[in-house]
């Protein structure tokens, strides 16, 4: 005969993939909603231990007390024995029979003291709960193995989340460790940071004390993101005649107004000027603008200049050279150091290769666009040098990021260690200015993280090939692509605090 079951009656539930679980009959909260596909009668069941709910059908609960000496050797694991001396101690506390005290208060009482340190919503579910009914795995799985072990799970396994769509429910999986419990407050939903309106017209102070006399030739630049524009700003401000073009059309808009012209593809950009500048994204936007559809190949002749000023590596330098070279180009590859603000205010050291004749013929744009420029002979030396320089940033950055994580971690102020840090010898304008940034979790992109760390892995590319160790920049990398992952690829690149903090 089957039994009949009420609110707050103790329970062994069972769901598939699972051993029989102690829990309770309850009523649901408002975001557990009864699934429509279930046969017969069904109930709402709090499981100990894992403090989570699921709508059971009747066939497969029982009586807590009644089946308690047969199903509680029913499996040997931690957690399944975690949660029988929870329901234990709940009985203990309430002595929770059908004419004893009220069980709701109670159990609202102890739901109370045991999930202090869970969140009941996370943004990203932990671990433990990975372990969804819907993964058909064997007792042996939910045994007596290491936690490390217990991952080796089903790929359907890995791919379900907390919340199972075709049961509604939430698998009875034992509770966060207190020592994780932190990274439940990890930020979600994180938006694309929005990149202030420039101000194009307007000369910096910077450039009205170098008094530069503008070249005569004509200038194309090909990307207006967060360095080109800086950098186109000062071209036109300083006098010269630029041709500007970029992805999206509407970011020409302002600099039109400045001054510039502005032209449908790349290869007329080309076409319109004597020499021209690009700096876009990453090495594949590179080789795109010379080798996509009305790239630049299509327009070069032995009267036009390429200066190539994106973050890449060496081979994709002299891979460009090679293609401008032999249609009759001429080449230079011209790093940048510095961020947004150096670029807005011509402050950036600009680091060429190649071309020594172009190299001359763009000292006006360089006296623009920086406080210094370096010639370093053969194409691919100035990314090669670019790149050294990156590897220092960037794992100084990450030192500080994780630096001011364990200040917060360990009590201390962040603004302290800020203000000592001042003092010491280590005090230099990146290490304050990102120090600063993170201190006000103000990560408006100066430099993008995803952009140092595609450096960084341009580094550890170019070591390997010489088989040179870079174990610090290595683990540094791993950092920046753990806050890329959190949302943070287009913020500035100490975000890594979020990677180091989370």
């Amino acid at each position: 005969m089957s039994e009949e079951f009420k609110l707050g009656d103790l329970v062994w539930a069972k769901m598939k993939g699972f051993p029989p679980w102690p829990g309770r009959v309850s009523n649901p909260s408002k975001e557990i909603k009864k699934p429509a596909a279930k046969k017969g009668p069904t109930f709402c069941v709090f499981f100990f231990g894992s403090n989570n709910y699921a709508w059971i059908e009747k066939a497969n609960i029982q009586s807590y007390h009644q089946h308690k000496d047969t199903l509680i050797s029913s499996s040997k694991t931690g957690q399944f024995k975690s949660a029988v001396e929870a329901i234990e101690d709940f009985i203990a506390k309430g002595e929770v029979f059908e004419d004893g005290p009220d069980p709701d208060s109670l159990f609202d009482r102890l739901k109370e003291e045991t999930n202090t340190d869970v969140v009941a919503k996370s943004p990203k579910p932990t671990k433990p709960r990975k372990e969804t009914p819907k993964a058909k795995r064997s007792e042996s799985s939910l045994g007596s193995r290491p936690a490390k072990k217990r991952r080796e799970s089903t790929a359907s396994n890995s791919n379900i989340s907390s919340t199972s769509p075709a049961l509604n429910h939430v698998s009875p999986v034992p509770p966060p460790r207190k020592s994780t419990s932190t990274l439940l407050n990890r930020p979600a939903n994180i938006t694309r940071p929005v990149t202030p309106l420039l101000d194009v017209e307007t000369m910096s102070q910077t450039l009205k004390d170098k008094n530069i006399l503008p070249s005569n030739l004509k200038f194309g630049f090909l990307g207006l993101g967060i360095m080109g524009s800086g950098i186109v700003k000062n071209l036109i401000n300083s006098g010269h005649h630029v041709v500007v073009w970029n992805r999206t059309e509407d970011k020409c808009t302002d600099f039109v107004k400045a001054g510039a012209e502005s032209v449908l593809t790349p290869s007329d950009v080309v076409a319109s000027a004597d020499i021209t500048f690009s700096c876009v994204a990453n090495p594949q936007a590179a080789k795109d603008m010379i080798f996509g559809n009305c790239g630049v190949l299509t327009e070069i002749t032995s009267e036009k200049g390429y200066v190539e000023m994106t973050g890449i590596d060496a081979e994709t330098s002299q891979d460009i050279g090679e293609a401008i070279n032999a249609k009759g180009g001429r080449f230079l590859e011209a790093q940048v150091q510095g961020s947004k603000v150096q670029a807005e205010e011509g402050t950036l050291v600009l680091l060429a290769a190649g071309d020594r004749t172009l190299f001359d013929d763009c000292q006006t744009c360089f006296e623009a666009m920086g406080k210094n420029s370096f010639y370093f002979g053969d194409i691919g030396n100035a990314s090669k040098m670019n790149l050294v320089l990156q590897l220092v940033a960037g794992v100084t950055i990450a030192g500080l990021a994780e630096g001011m994580a364990l200040a917060d971690r360990i009590g201390l102020q962040q603004k302290d260690v800020l203000e000592v840090l001042e003092l010491t010898s280590l005090a230099c304008p990146a290490i304050l200015d990102k120090g600063r940034a993170i201190l006000d979790c103000d990560f408006q992109p100066q430099l993008p993280l995803q952009h140092m760390q595609k450096d960084l892995r341009l580094t550890l590319g170019m070591s390997d090939q010489l088989e040179q160790n870079l174990p610090l920049t290595a683990a540094a990398n791993e950092v920046y692509k753990h806050a890329k992952r959190l949302g943070y690829a287009d913020y500035d690149a100490s975000a890594i605090y979020m990677g180091a903090k989370f």
